[in-house]
């Protein structure tokens, strides 16, 4: 009798260890796979439990959280919601997240084990920690200039501090309330339609996710080049251009719509935006130094992130003394994120270095302790410090007596360049309006702020000064609010 109830025995010990292992198994190795289950609702009900952490802008608050009483009980909700969209982007719990409230997730929504001071107890308690804030780069008063300056017309508003990197304001236009998308119910669900299918596309971060021909913007970019590579060494001399520029290899004349241009200077053709004397001077740059200063610029380069991702702006390689002298004066297959296009005036503005830019100043947890910073920000050598000094002179010069006049203060130092990129079936679409610029107060020591306005419907004639009409006030408004402050 002893023997069978030792079997036994041994037999419930035999089980009670499978029943631990496969436990183990269930509880441990394939943990991930039964919480990724869509089946499985425990995680998504965890996650929504509690508040999420907010993304602040000037110290402020620019989201926040409701008790909507359902089972996936917090939803988000947003303060001036159009207004940073660009940069907060949804956080939805039908469609996911997308801008800061996808790229800082973890930290918003307390999974991040750095909010923790314990993170392997919550590892194994399952329990998540209060959802941390993100402390941004933004300037309240530029995001807002920006987008006042736009009223709803299609385009796009980036400014960069030069120094720095840290980005002061990123407005897409038109825009969308994304609060409209935070919830699980049948208003979600017609608001995500809506949006989809609206032509205008509010939901397009125009700022880093089009890119748009830039223009006579470009410009900036083919004189740098020039500069550096020592085929044009004074700007003032004159440049033996012809007006009309017949395209190298072609019957294609090129024109201006300024006057004046035939033989003219470097400086002249930068201040009323010649055509001619630019496509030229990439022509006899190439297309090895062109692209090599483009590159340094910023462009070609897949892998920016703010930290969520910006479109890669493009300056095509591959092109014949037609397609270079095009793509020299900014059209043709070179194409520009209005960020990028804040990047190239930065660039000027800071003596020819630039600062990678960033959105993020730094995380905390909810009791407003430092998780992260910024840290160091890498920086690349655009073009010779003496090429950034002409160029800053040249810039100077749009704004004091060219087409970028609209672009003025008073009491501070201005630079600009104005840009109208022809688009369309035989260029018939309303011309995009260019505008980029920087500013110096007359008591900083360095330039603050370096803007770029696109707007795509410019109310204004087929030619180089519409850039000035349309974009330069709003660069104007966007710079005049971050010197104020």
């Amino acid at each position: 009798m002893t023997r069978y109830i030792r079997r036994a025995a041994c037999f419930c010990a035999l089980l009670l260890v499978a029943l631990l292992v496969n436990a183990t198994r269930v509880q441990v190795f394939e943990a991930r796979s039964y919480d990724d289950n869509p089946a499985n609702r425990r995680s998504s009900i965890a996650r929504y439990s509690q508040p999420r952490g907010n993304i602040l802008v000037g110290g402020r608050a620019v989201t926040g959280s409701q008790d909507s009483d359902g089972r996936l009980r917090y939803e988000r909700t947003y303060r001036k919601g159009p207004l940073y969209a660009p940069v907060t982007g949804f956080a939805s719990q039908l469609y996911g997240t997308t801008f800061l409230e996808h790229t800082e997730d973890g930290i918003l929504s307390g999974a991040d084990p750095m909010l923790s001071a314990f993170p392997l107890w919550n590892d194994f308690t399952r329990s998540r920690s209060p959802g941390g804030n993100v402390v941004t780069t933004l300037d309240a008063d530029a995001q807002e200039a920006a987008y006042a300056g736009l009223a709803g017309r299609k385009g796009a508003v980036a400014a960069v501090e030069p120094s720095s990197g840290r980005i002061l304001a990123l407005v897409s236009s038109p825009s969308y309330d994304p609060g409209v998308l935070s919830g699980n119910g049948a208003v979600a669900k017609r608001s995500w339609v809506g949006l989809n299918e609206d032509p205008d596309r509010p939901m397009l971060n125009r700022a880093i996710r089009q890119t748009y021909p830039p223009g006579s913007t470009f410009k900036v970019v083919t004189a740098a080049a020039a500069l550096d590579a020592g085929v044009v060494t004074d700007v003032d001399e004159p440049t033996d251009s012809p007006d009309p520029y017949t395209l190298p290899g072609t019957r294609t004349s090129l024109v201006n719509a300024a006057t004046g241009c035939e033989d003219a200077s470097v400086r002249a053709a930068f201040e009323w935006s010649c055509n001619t004397v630019f496509a030229r001077l990439g022509v006899r740059v190439g297309v090895a130094d062109m692209a090599a200063t483009a590159a340094g610029f910023g462009f070609n380069d897949q892998g920016l992130g703010i930290p969520f991702s910006v479109a890669e702006s493009t300056f095509d390689v591959s092109v014949d003394k037609a397609q270079l002298a095009l793509s020299s004066i900014g059209q043709y297959n070179t194409r520009a994120t209005p960020l990028q296009m804040a990047m190239v005036s930065a660039a000027v503005a800071n003596g020819g270095q630039l600062r990678a830019p960033y959105l993020v100043e730094r995380t905390t947890r909810s009791s407003g302790t430092t998780v992260a910073t910024s840290g160091t920000r890498p920086v690349r050598q655009a073009m010779h410090p003496s090429t950034a000094v002409r160029l800053k002179e040249l810039m100077e010069g749009v704004v004091r007596e060219g087409t970028g006049t609209n672009a003025a203060i008073p009491g501070a130092t201005v630079g600009g360049k104005t840009g109208t990129a022809q688009h369309g079936v035989g260029n018939s679409g309303t011309p995009y309006a260019w505008f980029i610029s920087w500013a110096q107060g007359e008591r900083d020591l360095e330039p603050k702020v370096a803007v770029a306005v696109v707007v795509e419907d410019a109310e204004a004639d087929r030619g180089e000064i519409s850039g000035g009409g349309d974009a330069a006030p709003i660069a104007r408004a966007v710079m005049e609010a971050v010197l104020r402050s």
